[in-house]
């Protein structure tokens, strides 16, 4: 029972079970390879030997031949691939259309829209009986007029329809990201090929093609794509930290360790493997299924697991309740974590929800005030209408209520309803969902253009926010290519590149040989895939460099190695960490013999007693030469962040053949030909993109693997740190030593510190990063809460980015597990375009900015005139239509035109807002009510007095079913054109005089205001009944247009006023509160914690309980919603209880309380700390 999580029932239904003993004739069913693969080193040889005598043994019955391997038949492969699987992870299935819309469906706002939208199109068709009399008074006065009955069904379709937009493009939007994000993950799958033999001849094969019993070749640089058993080995070494996160390279061989995992690096040697595990029977492919990528499984292990999922639920909890703390240590922690993680991830998966992102919080937040303003307002316009009815008729008529009258009056309420309904309408801004949606939409495709691929929408905004980037260094902020920048040959210091014709031919010549000869024959540069990009440094890195040198040097080394070829070499010392020096022998033409070295110039140099002077001839090098060398030469490079490397030779006669195997002897008394200084070049573009990041209030940290001395040169070279400032620049002992308490335990105290000057952390693993992450998020000690951003590449990188507000993955270095944890994924691996991605989301939000500062004082404005025209003239002087006219298209409009502003430059020379930074700054409010005043001031003097100024009739007080009046499409079309100069005051939110600057650079936007102009055109002068418009007369139009103008003459008398002046102005839309986090952390806790009363009743009853607020309580059901789960994965080892203790620090109003049976035997509390 105990390991039941782990095993392969928990995952998948196997259909092989029912065909025991043996599956498909095949000597080894796939559990029985599962469990084989679990093992490792010692306990791993031992089964094998036990169960199948050896490797070949196993190779027997899978029925492949460890020389040969498996003839190419189609028909064995697919047998294959039926019984053990094929070599390929499904992707989680893609949502369908229709959940995304549904998921769109879940806004608040759109919610309120959507109840408002059903109750008016109901009333609409609601006429009452009852014919009219005099005894229930004059009736006439308030029945509406016919064209507003019949147009009555317009405004909630209009509201619908508004609805359905915001939906579909929502959904839209979310389909086309995902389904690019597909095209680059199959992209990338498409192109990786593996060595197999097949037939005794050696292929290359799609990854995906592989089988199981396929006998694959593994290399240096290899990604293992499968779990294998190896045969035979030479000196071969695996860089396990994908799985394990332990940077040490382990050492397999057939006869001590021959297991090798799926998605580790082969970083030495070669040898063959036999296959015993593909898909998601490997290793990777059990994380990945965690991770819940295995979608389609889950699905069938749903249907068919349901029986004996409850059966074991059944008994494990019953075993709980018996006896807690016993049940607790019989299992394995590991599936105690792992099978219930599983079941609450089910659980949470199954609830739709879209993950917050800081904007939407307060956006929501903002709706909702707006919505409940909308409200009292809509209540007091029907309580007024009715009261004044009421009085009216009863009090001052003095009628009585007759029951023949009842119909009629229900009338006139009906009607006073409406007008409610319409001043609620205008309220809500509905326009607000579809701004987000289209402004990060429009952000996510062009950064598409800016090498950013954004996963989740609202990391895009996240980054607007952003405090903090953790970077790595290779390949990110250095171009990933090792390059020779600095040389010393012939007894000069090369600072460039000498040019050919300076050196004497024979140090080129033996420079050439040496570097050719004696470096892996794998190890080439191809020219460039593409046009213009770099040429293909394939194999070992540093041996790349050297090879680049020769090309640099105009020469070319494939000649050389055609000559040789790799089967002449007489012997050959291959590199190790330990002799840190590669060595090659050849025979020379006249029987002697020339051995070339290279290696770490330290090590290489104590073994020279010669050197090349400036004429190629040998000069004497004895120790204290060499210790003038590594003053002037060694360590200046060495402080330019270089790796240096000697290359040297010797020569035997061939007389005294000497005894190979005497290492020591062999390589010594050398002649130095060279030593070269390598580095992995900084992007030419990166110390501009970290100056733009500091400049913008942004700290940037980088976080390495590599040594102090490399790390900190590089950092200076990128501008990271610089002289004369106050920063740390630590190792990753340092790190944890300062942090840690005697117990080793991290304290946030400690953290905090240390992180505020960091600039540093060198030899760091990747449990350092998600520390140094966590830390920094969840620190109290400034005002704001930091926001992190984090880049990685490598699986060991995932937690990191998980837990970072925003993860970037390198699209070209990264691993998939890497990617599958990210927000945004670089696909040119550039730290420049983390910088664009900080620009384009601080534009998302203040294109938010622009439309609520112009929406809303389209807002404030309508429904003032709606209510109060209600209330004095029975009747509203904009009709519902109208409204909805300003309502739909300026909101729909509005947000396309405002929200497709293209960022610019000036967006980084300010600081980040941070989570608390209201939506609606004092700026913003000081333009909304000022820009309210003056068009309230022009609607009711045209409303009240305008009859008199355009010598027409009154439109006031009209009989009923009078034809529109000229008078009250004035004021319409005062009000439209208004809103429309407004909009171009609406691009400037931080109070900038010049509101024209750069609008032609958004063809959009003056499309928009255009077409918006045009469409009223046609509306005034043809709209007639539906529309209540009367036909107006060029002057007329000219005194609309006239007043409109006067807004953007009035924008800059707004301007003038100094905001710091009205401290009467408050600021709106705040982030969410202190006392109500919605931080995941908070929620993901109370959504543990309420699975944990039922399910974990483990020794100790935990009750948590936040404030549990609807808000909260959405937001909890999100948190695993996207992206799947990694803490099934990752955080096995993890208890609960810890993640509760961070938890509990978090909020302050929530309350623990613990009645524990045995703290100390509590799994997830082995230390016993008490839990606050």
């Amino acid at each position: 029972m105990g390991d039941m999580a782990n095993s392969s029932i928990e995952f998948h239904p196997k259909p092989q079970q029912r065909e025991a003993p043996h599956a498909g004739g095949f000597g080894c069913t796939l559990a029985e390879l599962r469990s084989l693969m679990e093992l490792r080193g010692a306990e791993a040889l031992q089964k094998v030997q036990e169960a199948y005598g050896d490797v070949s043994g196993l190779c027997r019955r899978l029925k492949t031949s460890p020389t040969e391997g498996l003839a190419d038949n189609a028909s064995d492969l697919e047998k294959r691939r039926q019984i053990y699987g094929q070599n390929f992870i499904p992707p989680k299935q893609p949502k369908t259309f229709l959940q995304l819309v549904w998921e769109a469906l879940q806004d608040v706002t759109l919610i309120i829209l959507e109840v408002a939208a059903i109750v008016s199109l109901g009333l609409s068709f609601y006429a009452p009986p009852g014919e009219e009399s005099e005894v229930c008074g004059n009736v006439s006065a308030g029945a509406e007029d016919e064209g507003e009955a019949e147009a009555g069904w317009i405004e909630g379709a209009a509201i619908l329809l508004s609805v359905i937009c915001v939906v579909l493009v929502t959904a839209f939007n979310d389909w086309s990201k995902e389904k690019q994000f597909r095209g680059l993950q199959s992209r990338i799958e498409q192109e990786q090929k593996f060595t197999v033999i097949r037939n005794g001849q050696l292929l290359q094969v799609p990854v995906a093609a592989l089988v199981v019993g396929d006998i694959a070749q593994v290399k240096y640089g290899d990604l293992l794509p499968a779990d294998g058993v190896l045969i035979q080995g030479n000196d071969l070494k695996i860089d396990e930290s994908s799985l394990t996160g332990e940077s040490d390279h382990v050492r397999k061989s057939a006869d001590k360790d021959p297991m090798l995992l799926s998605g580790t690096h082969v970083m030495e040697g070669s040898g063959r493997m036999v296959v015993t595990a593909v898909g998601v029977n490997s290793q990777t492919g059990i994380i990945f299924t965690l991770l819940g990528a295995g979608g389609e499984e889950e699905e069938k292990k749903d249907k068919k697991g349901k029986q004996q999922d409850g059966a074991m639920e059944s008994s494990q909890t019953k075993a709980k309740k018996q006896d807690g703390a016993v049940a607790m240590e019989m299992q394995p922690l590991k599936s105690a974590e792992g099978g219930e993680m599983e079941e609450r991830e089910k659980k949470k998966a199954n609830v739709p929800k879209k993950e917050k992102s800081v904007l939407q919080g307060k956006l929501t937040k903002l709706a909702v005030q707006i919505g409940k303003a909308g409200l009292v307002m809509s209540a007091i316009t029907v309580i007024i209408l009715v009261l004044y009815f009421v009085i009216n008729t009863f009090v001052v008529e003095g009628r009585m209520w007759l029951a023949e009258c009842t119909p009629v009056y229900v009338q006139y309420f009906v009607k006073f309803f409406i007008i409610g309904v319409t001043v609620l309408v205008v309220a809500v801004p509905e326009g607000l969902p579809l701004a987000v949606t289209i402004s990060l939409a429009y952000s996510v495709k062009k950064m598409m253009k800016d090498n950013n691929l954004v996963r989740h929408l609202d990391a895009c905004e996240t980054m607007g926010n952003a405090t903090a980037i953790c970077s790595d260094k290779t390949g990110t902020l250095t171009t990933n290519r090792m390059t020779v920048v600095q040389s010393y040959l012939g007894d000069t210091h090369y600072k460039e590149i000498p040019a050919p014709s300076a050196l004497t031919p024979k140090i080129l010549d033996l420079l050439v040989h040496a570097i050719s000869i004696n470096s892996a024959y794998t190890t080439k540069i191809l020219p460039p895939e593409k046009e213009g990009a770099l040429p293909r440094q394939v194999g070992n890195k540093t041996e790349c460099a050297l090879l680049g040198f020769i090309l640099d040097l105009k020469r070319d080394f494939q000649p050389v190695r055609e000559q040789i070829p790799e089967d002449k070499l007489y012997k050959v010392y291959t590199f190790n960490s330990v002799r840190k020096s590669m060595s090659t022998v050849i025979r020379m033409p006249d029987g002697g013999f020339r051995l070339f070295s290279k290696g770490a110039s330290e090590i290489l140099l104590k073994k020279c007693t010669n050197i090349l002077n400036s004429n190629g001839e040998l000069r004497g090098f004895r120790p204290r030469d060499r210790d003038d060398m590594v003053k002037k030469i060694i360590e200046p490079m060495a402080c330019d962040g270089l790796r240096t490397i000697c290359i040297a030779y010797r020569d035997f006669s061939a007389t005294q053949e000497p005894d190979w195997d005497n290492e020591n002897e062999v390589v010594g008394d050398l002649t130095c030909i060279a030593v070269v200084g390598i580095e992995d070049p900084v992007r030419p573009e990166v110390p501009e993109a970290i100056r733009k990041c500091q400049r913008a209030g942004i700290t940037v940290r980088m976080v390495t693997g590599d040594n102090i001395n490399t790390a900190r040169a590089i950092a200076a070279k990128c501008g990271i740190i610089q002289p004369g400032e106050d920063f740390l620049c630590l190792e990753g002992k340092e790190f944890n030593r300062r942090i840690r308490n005697e117990k080793g335990e991290i304290e946030q105290e400690r953290l905090d510190k240390v992180w505020p000057k960091l600039r540093v952390l060198a030899r760091s693993s990747p449990t350092d990063k998600h520390t140094l992450v966590k830390g920094i998020i969840d620190s109290t000690t400034g005002e704001q809460r930091q926001v992190v951003a984090v880049t990685g590449d490598g699986t060991n990188d995932g937690p990191a980015l998980k837990k970072a507000d925003v993860g970037f993955a390198m699209g070209i270095a990264g691993t998939d597990v890497a990617k599958e944890a990210s927000d945004i994924i670089l696909t040119d691996d550039n730290f420049t375009s983390i910088v664009k991605a900080v620009m384009w989301g601080r534009n998302v939000y203040d294109s938010i900015s622009k439309f609520l500062q112009f929406q809303l004082t389209v807002n404030v404005v309508a429904v003032i005139v709606a209510f109060t025209g209600a209330c004095i003239t029975q009747d509203s002087p904009l009709k519902a239509v109208q409204m909805l006219w300003v309502n739909l298209i300026m909101d729909t409009f509005a947000s396309l035109a405002l929200a497709t502003e293209p960022p610019t430059e000036s967006l980084l020379l300010r600081k980040p807002y941070g989570r608390d930074k209201p939506l609606i700054s004092r700026t913003m409010m000081k333009n909304i009510l000022g820009h309210a005043v003056y068009q309230l001031t022009i609607i009711f003097t045209l409303l009240f007095v305008g009859e008199l100024f355009f010598d027409i009739d009154s439109g006031r007080n009209a009989p009923l079913h009078s034809p529109p009046s000229e008078h009250y499409t004035i004021i319409f079309n005062t009000f439209v054109m208004m809103q429309l100069f407004n909009e171009i005051n609406a691009r400037k939110i931080h109070g900038e005089r010049n509101v024209f600057h750069g609008i032609f650079g958004n063809p959009i936007f003056c499309t928009i205001v255009l077409g918006t102009f045009a469409i009223q055109i046609v509306i005034v002068q043809f709209g007639g009944k539906p529309f209540s418009c009367s036909p107006l007369s060029t002057e007329q139009w000219l005194w609309c247009l006239f007043v409109g103008v006067g807004e953007l003459v009035w924008g800059q008398v707004i301007a003038t006023i100094p905001t710091s002046q009205l401290k009467c102005l408050k600021e709106a839309g705040h982030g969410p509160g202190k006392d109500e986090m919605t931080d995941e952390e908070l929620a993901e806790g109370e959504e543990e914690i309420d699975h944990a009363e039922r399910e974990l009743r483990r020794g100790q009853i935990l009750w948590f309980r936040g404030l549990n607020r609807i808000q909260t309580q959405m937001e909890v059901v999100s948190t695993f919603k996207r992206s799947g789960s990694f803490q099934g994965a990752v955080r096995r080892r993890s208890s609960v209880l810890s993640q509760l203790h961070d938890v509990t620090n978090l909020s302050t109003p929530t309350h623990v309380i613990l009645s524990a049976a045995n703290p100390t035997s509590a799994a997830g509390n082995p230390s016993g700390e008490s839990i606050p």
